[in-house]
């Protein structure tokens, strides 16, 4: 098994570095190197990156902006010279955090970090169906996405409301809807972003989840009758 990389760091010296070392990883394949952020995202929406070698300080966009501006996120493994950020990687659920110069034994040890989490993931995946992971109460909960029913605006928050129980998240719907499948998943309104599984009725005003209905707005039926057709 090899994960697909791209390497993102303003310093050509530090970029050569890391892509010497995934290079010379079996377990590593390397997609490109890049000296921003903008060149990286260009390559990631041609090519499946599972992992990015990430500096934090670049110009224009940090690190942490281009993860922010990312629809699909792989795993991360920060890189920088400053142990001050390690905190706030963790936040963006970095799977590791790399300081400046890079020995080449803790660099193979959150490469181990990458792979044995791909295969988790993967075998989850395969066993129990997609999952996403939301932060809730201070807590980081697993949530299987075929089992959420819908989501909905909550001021500063959304609600996540599933088959068991409904999870309040400090997120907007923008941001919470970059992690579901558009196949399974629509925005119908401003505030309501629905699983079209769960649907059991509707008209040209409301979707029916059991006992609930989700307003539709005017412009939504239709993208609706098409997913719903699809499905």
């Amino acid at each position: 098994m090899k994960l697909n990389c791209v390497v993102v760091d303003d310093s050509s010296l530090q970029r050569m570095v890391i892509a010497k070392l995934v290079n010379n990883h079996p377990n590593l394949h390397l997609v490109g190197d890049f000296s921003n952020a903008i060149e990286a995202k260009n390559c990631m929406t041609v090519h499946t990156v599972d992992l990015i070698f990430l500096d934090v300080e670049m110009p224009v966009i940090s690190g942490f902006d281009f993860i922010d501006g990312l629809k699909i996120k792989p795993q991360v493994i920060f890189i920088t010279s400053k142990a001050e950020y390690a905190l706030k990687a963790f936040d963006y659920d970095a799977t590791d955090y790399l300081q400046k110069p890079i020995v080449l034994e803790r660099f193979n040890a959150s490469v181990k970090r990458a792979l044995d989490f791909h295969m988790l993931k993967r075998e989850n995946q395969e066993e129990e169906g997609e999952h996403i992971f939301i932060k809730s109460n201070l807590k980081k909960l697993k949530v299987y996405t075929n089992k959420i029913k819908w989501i909905e605006a909550y001021g500063d928050y959304v609600k996540v409301v599933t088959e068991e129980d409904t999870n309040l998240v400090l997120s907007t719907m923008k941001s919470f809807e970059k992690d579901l499948s558009r196949d399974k998943f629509i925005r119908v309104h401003k505030s309501y972003i629905i699983n079209i599984d769960k649907v059991e009725r509707f008209n040209s005003k409301f979707a029916e989840i059991g006992v609930t209905k989700i307003p539709l707005s005017r412009n939504k039926k239709e993208d609706l009758i098409k997913a719903l057709a699809i499905a």
